[in-house]
């Protein structure tokens, strides 16, 4: 065994539930790699870009050459961003690349062209405790679950794609609920690892949040145990009892973020009272009714760049018949409409 201390220049977020420290062990020896495990990489070059990591506390470092970062194994399937697998093994001296803010490595096979210079590192090692143990986040993750507990109404935020204006959408929703007293929480269900958005989550008034990170994924690409990683951060914030749940799909309906599984879940979509739908143009609202059809669901509310002019609100209540409102401009309307379950007008209380 060939175990080396290590001292962090930066701790990627998506380290934060592990409990590593600034300074770790590192075995640089070949060994098999899978997701969630932590490693320890130099980083061969700057971007102005893409150069960014978001620490633990949810603060944004530059990636300076050089640096010596803690991070973990993962893949990204992002049509907008970079798509990254991990290896077959790790050692010292292989070349990754980070693929995301969070902190997320792996190896990269596509890239946006918008993106420019991604960060490419070096690996020294797996990040390991002191016996040569691999240290990964399955260690201190939140359990999954197998049966939805009784569970305050849920609020699901979808959309076309990344960018589409889901964050914004349940930034708002979340804001709204919490000003008009209610104790809100809130869930990230798919995507890939970062604070970004639960953070936001919190400061729009969240008393409590989840992700899929605290259940040990750094990604939802390729997952099969999604229903039950979403029933367990369903079952946590419940037993906090929430008044109201907002939850987010990250990326889109289509996509590489095993979406499907959950839009496919009798489970955990019997729990759901609101579904609330972001979509770009009208091609997008359309793709959004059909793919989700396909599952037996309908959107409620279209929301997204699509209803940024009265004209597109008013458009979709007349094509399609679906209630539509601008979470930048009216977010007050969109909580009204999101918060109307059971028979018409009967609101959360």
């Amino acid at each position: 065994m060939n175990l080396q201390e290590v001292e962090f220049d930066l701790l990627a977020s998506v380290t934060g539930r592990s409990g590593v420290g600034r300074s770790a062990m590192v075995d640089p020896t070949l060994r098999k790699a899978k997701v969630g495990d932590l490693v320890a990489v130099r980083a061969l070059n700057d971007s102005r870009s893409y150069g960014m990591l978001e620490t633990p506390t949810g603060r944004l470092a530059r990636i300076k050459k050089d640096s010596i970062i803690c991070g973990v194994l993962g893949e990204r399937r992002a049509l907008k961003g970079i798509v990254g697998e991990v290896p077959e093994t790790v050692a010292g001296g292989d070349q990754l690349s980070i693929l995301n803010l969070g902190g997320v490595i792996g190896k990269r096979t596509g890239v946006h062209s918008s993106l420019g210079t991604v960060v490419d590192v070096e690996v020294l090692g797996a990040v390991c405790d002191k016996d040569g143990q691999g240290l990964d986040l399955a260690a201190t993750a939140l359990p999954k679950g197998h049966e939805m507990s009784v569970s305050a109404p849920i609020i699901l935020v979808a959309g076309t794609c990344m960018n589409s204006g889901k964050t914004v959408a349940v930034a708002e929703i979340i804001r709204e609920a919490s000003l008009s007293g209610l104790n809100v929480a809130g869930v990230k269900l798919t995507g890939v690892a970062c604070l970004r958005d639960t953070l936001e989550m919190q400061d729009n008034g969240a008393f409590a949040t989840v992700s899929f990170l605290d259940f040990g994924l750094p990604s939802t690409v390729g997952r099969d145990d999604l229903e039950e990683v979403a029933i367990g951060a369903f079952n946590f914030v419940n037993s906090l009892s929430p008044d109201l749940i907002v939850a987010e799909l990250g990326d889109g309906v289509m996509g590489g973020y095993s979406v499907e599984k959950l839009l496919s879940s009798s489970k955990v979509m019997a729990a759901v009272k609101k579904i609330v739908f972001c979509a770009s143009d009208f091609v997008g609202v359309v793709g959004g009714i059909v793919v989700l059809e396909d599952f037996g669901l309908k959107p409620d509310i279209i929301s997204g760049s699509v209803t940024d002019s009265q004209m597109g609100e008013a458009s979709i209540r007349e094509r399609f018949g679906l209630d539509a409102a601008n979470a930048r401009n009216d977010g007050a309307r969109l909580f009204a409409l999101a918060s109307q379950f059971g028979k018409p007008g009967a609101a959360i209380c």
